[in-house]
């Protein structure tokens, strides 16, 4: 799995830095890159100030790690290193959507947090150098923005997306810092839309090492089980599940999220030794010139038109984190990140692990 942040939402440097008064997203960037092969794992995810960080309408580049969108989809080239156990992360992956959606959902009544799953179903290939590795499977995109702390809003979150690279289904469960509840369901049909239908009846997973409650939805009569425990931090878990949706077995990656866990600050104290900071750039690779500040009106210019091309009719128009066409005035609150999550179904070609 893969996510960058522009704004990293999970960040103590970041948390801390808003405590202190004006905290511009920019300044805490970060690639988190997530690799599970048999027996072992690989984790890194390094934040960044704003002078790692160089963007335009089709490149958006952190630290050594770029992602770029070209006429075959999106290339994510990463360059990372692991943390705690300082381990080299290289490779390149590629993503090609086979499902768009403008389907824009606001998280909360109030506004300010979106989430937007761009290519609920996607073929993905994947070349790592370090470890040696190469697959080709079926994978997600999506994206988050936001113009206040994820904790301030929300106190406990659930997401889940199964798919065989037939049938994707993507279920989203949250309780809101009020008390109300968010329940959605959603499912890619043949036809290559994204709609919504009635979510399946609950079920209580067994917690995580942590304590933290994880729940799951399955077509009635049925029950998800736990396959592999991915992560599992103070405030965070992930897991893969082999479920029932849409009346076919499924795989699954699950997230569980506690905000009211994560706004504790003995758990914050913690996160540094899995998410070093590095404000500039790193010395072992020359960067790129930073982006001078310019009028960017032809980039948003552009940006509009193509996103308008691919919107579904009545969907909003928020943006994903890839793209340079943003409201600096409300996003700079909080940022935004961007999520590809990807599972091989080609084992003959995984090497090294």
């Amino acid at each position: 799995m893969a996510i960058l942040f522009l704004g990293s939402v999970f960040s103590p440097y970041y948390a801390l830095a808003r405590r202190l008064g004006p905290a511009p997203a920019e300044h805490h960037c970060a690639v988190n890159l997530a690799l599970y092969l048999p027996g072992r794992k690989f984790w890194a995810m390094t934040e960044r100030g704003v002078a790692a960080l160089a963007r335009d309408a089709t490149t958006l580049r952190i630290g050594p790690s770029r992602l770029v969108r070209d006429d075959h989809g999106l290339l994510l080239e990463v360059e990372e290193r692991c943390a705690p156990w300082p381990r080299r992360l290289r490779g390149r992956i590629r993503i090609h959507p086979e499902l768009l959606s403008g389907r824009v959902v606001e998280l909360a009544p109030q506004g300010g947090h979106r989430w937007w799953p761009i290519a609920p179903r996607a073929r993905v290939e994947a070349a790592f150098d370090s470890p040696p590795l190469r697959f080709v499977g079926h994978g997600y995109l999506d994206a988050n923005e936001g113009c206040e702390p994820l904790e301030a809003r929300f106190r406990h979150w659930t997401w889940s997306r199964a798919g065989d690279g037939e049938t994707t289904v993507i279920l989203y469960d949250a309780i809101r810092r009020d008390g109300s509840a968010l329940s959605l369901a959603l499912r890619a049909t043949a036809a290559g839309s994204l709609e919504p239908f009635a979510p399946p009846p609950l079920q209580i997973l067994a917690p995580s090492r942590w304590g933290l409650v994880r729940t799951t939805r399955v077509d009635p009569g049925h029950r998800a089980r736990l396959v592999r425990s991915l992560e599992d931090g103070p405030f965070y878990a992930r897991a893969q599940l082999a479920t029932r949706l849409a009346g076919r077995m499924l795989p699954a990656v699950h997230e569980c999220l506690s905000l009211d866990r994560f706004a504790r600050l003995w758990v914050q104290l913690l996160l540094p030794f899995r998410m070093p900071r590095r404000a500039g750039w790193p010395p072992h690779r020359p960067g790129p010139p930073r982006c001078p500040d310019r009028d960017r009106t032809g980039d948003r210019a552009s940006l509009d038109e193509h996103e308008a091309s691919t919107r579904e009719p009545g969907s909003t128009g928020a943006r994903s984190s890839f793209r340079d066409g943003r409201d600096e005035r409300t996003m700079r609150a909080n940022g935004r990140r961007v999520r590809a999550s990807f599972t091989s179904t080609d084992r003959s070609t995984v090497r090294g692990g």
